[in-house]
């Protein structure tokens, strides 16, 4: 398994409850946008901390010895696979 799927597996282990109140969330603001947009930001923001901690802590490393590119690449992949799981992240605290 590659390092950024077993990042991703890790975090929605570790914070399972979260995650699976999000992904309530989410299927529900896919459906109906405006009824569910202030508990979908409330509860993203959260989701997003933790998936930016474990970002840091996949990619940070490899951007510190200069493997920036890699680094770049690595992150990439890493949102693509949460985004697998939560095609609207990006909306989180959008207006």
């Amino acid at each position: 398994m590659t390092k950024y799927k077993k990042a991703v597996e890790e975090m929605l282990e570790y914070n399972h409850e979260l995650f699976v109140t999000f992904k309530k969330l989410h299927d529900n603001f896919v459906t109906d946008p405006a009824s569910f947009k202030d508990e979908f930001n409330t509860e993203g923001e959260k989701v997003l901390r933790i998936v930016r901690r474990y970002e840091n802590m996949l990619c940070g490393k490899s951007e510190s010895v200069g493997f920036s590119k890699y680094s770049v690449n690595l992150s990439e992949k890493f949102w693509n696979e949460i985004k697998t799981h939560f095609p609207k992240i990006d909306q989180v605290g959008m207006q």
